[in-house]
């Protein structure tokens, strides 16, 4: 049977749950340090939980829980899952009597960063939202860190006047763009660690500066529920009907490629698979491979497919990764290899020239393979910064305050 939450109150059950969430964190790698563990097996993460969630949901290292939605039912607002809270606080590197700034409240990250930077630390708790700020004031004067950690209602895309320079931010929302202002806020050697979306890509990267831009000290795989207010970037979501009125949308972060509508009936076509002959072993992480066609595959999109079309019937074969050419469309594909064992990379596609874009995503899964399948580098430029320092063969995607750079070493 489920053990209920009891708000605000502390029991050996929890306690149990806490311990046993830690543990699973400190085996999966996610938690690294002594004071990062401290703080996990600490903070009551069920007093900042919505009302009736299990401590099993509470607890749950990999699982998020929502505490806001919007009238579409679309997560505003939510408790982010423990593996990337953990992961992201080890990469802010902090340490005692730091001073943090979090950007997206919520109540329980603030109290884990509180204790990590100890008594002499301070936690700055910063969201546009006066439902969630109100909340996570309660919840935080409730378990003991209303002393703290300041919580305030602002727009952070603008800036915290008065609360001078912080030695780390961390960004606890999907972030499209790094507002000038957490740059003016962040002390000169400080980290900023932000979950910052690349053409639908997002990762959470600990920034640090280095001259006039910043440079990636660490990546993580995330997911974030988007910013509000003067931060928000909305994305452009463009559907295909199938003949059933069902639909694959194809959902596009940065450059738009023109006239979609090139693409009306797209789906009634003869489908096109094109092979790249790059393997992978089952359980091998692939992650980078979208970052990879996200900086360097033109007509770069996400792609998402209802139930009864026929791309809902073979899930567990592609990715929702693809591109558009003109009249076309591929998506990202597996099928069997290595004996079981594995499986082949390649493309299916969709339309009257279908070998285009399936060619297209298939030619840079074997250049990301040539390149030895490498970790990234991901720089941010400032508006302002050298144009001549950019990286030699970086993919560069360009945003409203700068330009994220994405460099992969040569293999050998």
């Amino acid at each position: 049977m489920s053990q209920q939450v009891n708000l605000f109150e502390d029991s050996d059950e929890a306690a149990k749950f806490r311990d046993a969430m830690t543990e699973k964190l400190l085996k999966d790698g996610m938690i690294t340090t002594p004071a990062v563990e401290t703080a996990f097996r600490t903070v009551p993460r069920h007093a900042f939980a919505p009302a009736g969630t299990s401590l099993e949901a509470v607890y749950n290292a990999d699982e998020s829980l929502v505490t806001k939605l919007d009238q579409h039912g679309a997560a505003l607002s939510s408790i982010s899952a423990p593996f990337i809270q953990a992961r992201m606080i080890e990469q802010a590197e902090l340490r005692p009597g730091l001073r943090v700034l979090e950007i997206g409240s919520g109540g329980y990250n603030a109290a884990l960063l509180a204790e990590v930077v100890g008594p002499e630390g301070r936690v700055v708790s910063v969201d546009i939202d006066a439902e969630v700020t109100d909340r996570a004031r309660v919840a935080l004067e409730t378990t003991g860190y209303g002393d703290r950690v300041t919580v305030v209602r602002a727009d952070a895309q603008q800036g915290l006047s008065g609360y001078g320079r912080f030695a780390a931010t961390i960004v606890t929302v999907g972030a499209w763009d790094i507002s000038p202002a957490w740059l003016d806020q962040l002390a000169p050697i400080g980290m900023l660690v932000v979950p910052l979306r690349m053409g639908g890509v997002t990762r959470s990267i600990a920034f640090r500066r280095e001259a006039d831009h910043l440079v990636s000290e660490s990546a993580e795989v995330c997911g974030f529920v988007p910013m509000q207010g003067t931060g928000q970037h909305k994305e452009r979501v463009f559907e295909l009907p199938d003949a059933n009125s069902h639909h694959v949308r194809l959902r596009f972060d940065d450059a738009v490629p023109d006239d979609l509508g090139r693409l009306d009936g797209v789906l009634a076509t003869r489908r096109t698979e094109v092979w790249s002959g790059v393997t992978i072993p089952h359980g091998t992480s692939f992650a980078d491979l979208h970052l990879w066609n996200a900086g360097f595959l033109p007509g770069f999109c996400q792609v998402a497919a209802e139930d009864g079309t026929e791309l809902a019937a073979e899930r567990g074969q592609w990715f929702p990764y693809g591109c558009v050419r003109d009249d076309s469309f591929a998506y990202l594909a597996v099928r069997p290899a290595l004996d079981g064992a594995g499986v082949e990379f390649g493309a299916r596609a969709y339309g009257p020239h279908g070998e285009l874009p399936a060619t297209a995503m298939v030619e840079q899964i074997q250049a990301w393979d040539r390149h030895g399948r490498p970790a990234p580098t991901i720089g941010y430029w400032p508006t302002g910064s050298d144009d001549t320092a950019l990286p030699e063969g970086a993919a560069v995607l360009t945003k409203t305050h700068g330009r994220v750079t994405i460099s992969w070493p040569t293999a050998g």
